[in-house]
């Protein structure tokens, strides 16, 4: 088990894993080093490009030169989001590890100070941030993905839900390179070794939704996938699965977008068949996928007249755990 020290700097890693990221993995690094860190050492960021062939290697080599502490990873062929970050947890010199997908930024100059404070106490096990995405709301499937990380920050509030970024204590958990459910599985094996979790609503993330109604449910499908083999793999249940919770939140997120009922249906439409499609994959004995074809639209960040990292924080809540 490893314990970080609470007393002085947190030194923390960057984990960023990435596959033809030519267009975004710039701003992802740099909103790194635009940040407030406090007390905070980022000690260093850790780029695995896996198989990447769009020049990706070249603009984090490009990087380099002016920050000493990014370090890239090679693979040859693409293995796999799990199989790099096994790669970068193998490489790492801290206990913290931050995960960073290359298609987002952070979107206060707080952000990763929030996300890594709560370690202070030595039983914190994983911190999830709060992702907001770049799409607009008028049309229905920027409403959709707008409805859907509303629901994610409202549920989380009740019970944290993890995921887009992410920092966990390193307990010495590797992943299985056969499936792609990463933060779950980490999470599942902290809080089976006694550590807690908590979601950190002003850490905030910014991410880009799908455009289109088929890249949506692609992008729905496999993430219910993984969340279905988590449950019939190991019996761990994901926070979004439960009724209760999520009722809870529907009231918070009618409170954030306003009463939307046909854009509204229209996501619980698509949820519920990326739901029932996950289910009928799973039962059949395919369970989860280590590598899936990428969901193209989501990969332009920069919104219309937005810059990639401009803050859009709510008011300070706190930090939220189960029993908040």
């Amino acid at each position: 088990m490893v314990i970080v020290a609470t007393h002085g700097p947190m030194d923390v890693t960057v984990g960023i894993c990435a596959y033809n990221e030519a267009q975004n993995i710039e701003r992802s690094i740099r909103s790194i080093y635009s940040q407030n860190t406090h007390d905070v050492v980022v000690k260093e960021v850790i780029v695995v490009s896996s198989g990447s062939t769009d020049g990706t290697d070249d603009i984090v080599r490009g990087l380099q030169k002016e920050h000493g502490n990014i370090v890239l990873i090679r693979q040859e062929k693409r293995e796999g989001k799990n199989s790099a970050i096994n790669a970068y947890l193998d490489a790492k010199s801290c206990g913290i590890v931050v995960m960073l997908n290359a298609d987002n930024v952070l979107g206060t100059e707080d952000s990763l100070w929030h996300l890594v404070k709560p370690f202070e106490d030595e039983r914190m096990g994983m911190v999830g941030g709060h992702p907001v995405p770049t799409n607009g709301k008028d049309d229905k499937v920027g409403f959709a993905v707008n409805m859907l990380w509303t629901m994610h920050h409202n549920l989380a509030m009740i019970y944290p839900k993890i995921g887009e970024l992410v920092a966990f204590r390193d307990i010495g958990t590797r992943l299985t390179v056969e499936q792609q459910s990463d933060e779950d599985i980490i999470r599942m094996s902290l809080e089976r070794a006694g550590y807690k979790c908590a979601y950190a609503p002003d850490a905030i993330v910014l991410n880009r939704g799908p455009e289109t109604e088929e890249d949506f449910l692609k992008q729905r499908i496999r993430v219910n996938i993984g969340e279905c083999t988590m449950k019939s793999k190991y019996d761990y249940d994901i926070p979004t699965w439960n009724r209760k919770y999520l009722f809870k939140a529907a009231f918070g997120t009618m409170h954030d977008l306003g009463f939307h009922p046909f854009k509204m249906l229209y996501t619980i439409r698509l949820e519920s068949r990326a739901r029932k499609e996950a289910m009928r994959h799973v039962a059949e004995g395919k369970h989860d996928m280590n590598i899936w074809d990428p969901v193209g639209t989501t990969k332009r960040l920069r919104g219309r007249g937005r810059r990639p990292w401009t803050p859009r924080a709510p008011p300070s809540r706190g930090l939220r755990g189960p029993s908040s």
